[in-house]
């Protein structure tokens, strides 16, 4: 055993890492999500939802060819417990696991979407810096680590700063997003992957799409981590 490793087993012993799902406390190599949790996390297609079904959240968008969620978001889950880590305490470890084992799952099942790019969805600049970072990159990394599919956190960007989406109804939610991306110059992809936390009712993803249109972009592929249901 070397230093590094006995170092580490000693913080360990004397502050012991806890599962961010189920706070039980972390055994050996176990990431920030313990093995019971990974494995039993609820999984979307387990409730009979599958990219068929959420492909009519973007009807109107036909150059949408294929839409997957990973987990089922419910009130106090431990998938929301998870995402609350994410964003709100600065568990980065959690979305770049989170989007490995997205990846690795989306894979195995013979669904992995055929794109030239991943893109997050940016926050403002503004909500980014009081953050410290974009909870949607680290999503997009771990994805890429587990598909090889290249992706990018800047290609683009939010350039107005709007409220919550939260305790919108659909409408206020398109309403809300209306203008909000933009495309930086030179970025001309004809099929790209959209990696977002969770999908409520597309109404943030659509507007990427929109935007992305606009560019030249012929074919989006939607991923997100979460399914909400209510």
């Amino acid at each position: 055993m070397n230093l590094k490793q006995l170092l580490r087993d000693f913080a360990d012993l004397l502050f012991p890492r806890c599962c961010e799902s189920c706070d039980r406390v972390l055994q050996g190599n176990e990431g920030t999500i313990c093995t019971r949790c990974r494995i039993s996390l609820p999984r979307v297609g387990s409730i009979g939802i599958h990219s068929e079904s959420l492909q009519f959240k973007f009807v109107n968008l036909p150059e949408v060819v294929s839409t997957h969620s990973f987990l089922l978001f419910t009130k106090r889950s431990k998938v929301q417990k998870l995402l609350h880590a994410l964003k709100y305490k600065g568990n980065k470890e959690v979305g770049i696991l989170l989007g490995q084992m997205f990846g690795q799952e989306l894979k195995a099942s013979g669904h992995l979407p055929e794109a030239e790019i991943i893109l997050s969805i940016p926050l403002h600049p503004k909500k980014r810096k009081q953050r410290g970072y974009n909870q949607s990159d680290l999503l997009a990394e771990g994805f890429s680590t587990a598909t090889n599919i290249p992706w990018s956190g800047a290609m683009l960007e939010r350039v107005k700063y709007t409220a919550t989406q939260t305790g919108k109804s659909k409408i206020e939610r398109r309403e809300n997003v209306q203008g909000v991306f933009a495309v930086k110059q030179g970025f001309h992809p004809k099929s790209v992957v959209l990696i977002d936390d969770v999908l409520t009712t597309g109404a943030t993803l659509e507007e990427c799409v929109r935007t992305l249109l606009a560019t030249g972009c012929k074919q989006f592929h939607i991923l997100t981590i979460a399914l909400a249901q209510h």
